[in-house]
């Protein structure tokens, strides 16, 4: 009986470390998580393998039940009910395309749950991805560094594991020995701001003072853009407008910053570009936060107030000639609103978050982590704006 079960228990956790450590918030700590597919694949029930891929996932994502009650100032237990609904798409795929065969059946398989927890529906909770690792690995392949990545994990899942992992632990190696930081755009600056939960919500001129001063103090010389967080502009009005234009008249930059635009159903959470000829939305988030943003039920229930999902609209913006991928806080913890971006083989990317309320977690560490490692796969300048 307790040689039956230490198998098992053993593959669990070990899972739970590989989600633990791969995503701790470092980008040299994701090819960690490509150990996944082969505790996976070494399951030896159905029962086992949705353990596995429990412990992974629950380990990763480890930060939101805290997060969760920060968020909506409560205890801790609706967010550890809606941790554990968020790991449900995780765990349902890995475990419904589990098998116990050999051969082609189990890399097929993997292959299709990646693919899956890639795109929506479940993509919409497919963090933790362990093909995120492919821009620590192959940094500046490109799209053929992520079908490397994508072939590599899927041999994990078969008797050639140990070949594989050797390839990827020399590709990890020789990637940490030759680490640079990250490229940034020599136009764009993103603006860190520390205005906790206020910010957005506090719509008073003294903010936007506050704002103006901040990017007077931070900006570098020679730069066209500056990008600000998430919500930095709060409900974009005609009057934000305005005074947003007279602050940046004379100032020979371009303002990028994160706003709410009122809809008959709910808003849009966009990115506003600002010139001194005028302000326009060029950006409406792909997938907000599903729950606490995002609520597709409201449709039916009739109630309204929630923010609007794109899905695959607007994957790029163009600004004085160049094109940028903007990815807005949840998204940079998915898979297919960057590489749809990438379709379009933009100039650069541009990441903005507001995470005051991920406060004492990794959630903002690994966000930056994600985003910085898919614009060292597809070697683009990277510009990253977040509210604490």
């Amino acid at each position: 009986m307790i040689r039956d079960l230490a198998l098992p228990i053993t593959l669990i956790g070990a899972s739970a470390l590989v989600g633990y450590v791969g995503w701790s918030g470092s980008a040299l700590t994701l090819p960690v998580s490509v150990a996944f597919p082969i505790l996976w694949s070494l399951s030896s029930s159905r029962r086992t393998a949705a353990t596995v891929s429990a412990a992974y996932f629950l380990a990763a994502s480890r930060g939101l039940p805290q997060g969760v009650s920060a968020f909506y100032q409560s205890d801790i237990l609706p967010g550890m009910v809606l941790w554990l609904v968020a790991s449900l798409g995780f765990v349902l795929v890995h475990t419904a395309l589990w098998t116990h065969k050999l051969g082609w059946a189990r890399p097929i398989r993997y292959v299709l749950a990646m693919v899956t927890m890639a795109v929506p529906p479940f993509g919409i909770l497919g963090w933790a991805h362990p093909i995120t690792a492919a821009g620590i690995l192959f940094p500046g392949w490109g799209w053929i560094g992520l079908i490397l990545m994508a072939a590599g994990l899927a041999a994990l899942t078969t008797r050639y594991r140990p070949a594989a992992a050797i390839a990827f632990g020399g590709l990890w190696l020789s990637s940490a020995a030759c680490w640079t930081s990250t490229n940034l755009d020599r136009d764009w600056q993103g603006v860190d701001l520390q205005f906790g939960s206020s910010l957005g919500r506090d719509v008073s001129l003294a903010r936007y003072h506050a704002l103006d001063l901040n990017i007077s103090a931070q900006r570098h010389a020679g730069i066209s853009v500056i990008v600000l967080p998430e919500s930095a502009l709060g409900f974009w009005t005609p009057t934000t407008e305005r005074w947003w234009i007279e602050q940046l008249k004379g100032a020979g930059v371009s303002l990028v910053a994160g706003a709410a635009v009122v809809t008959d159903t709910g808003y849009d959470n966009v990115l506003i570009r600002v010139t001194p000829a005028g302000g326009e939305v060029v950006y409406r988030e792909r997938m907000p936060v599903p729950g606490s943003m995002w609520q597709p039920w409201s449709q039916f229930t009739g109630s309204a107030g929630g923010a609007r999902a794109q899905f695959f609209a607007n994957p790029t913006i163009d600004m004085d000639g160049r094109r940028a991928a903007p990815l807005i806080c949840y998204e940079q913890l998915l898979v297919w609103p960057i590489l749809q971006s990438m379709l379009f083989d933009p100039d650069v990317i541009v990441a903005v978050g507001n995470g005051w309320w991920t406060a004492g977690t990794s959630i903002i560490a690994i966000q930056r982590a994600s985003v910085e490692a898919w614009a060292r796969l597809f070697d683009k300048p990277l510009v990253m704006s977040f509210n604490t």
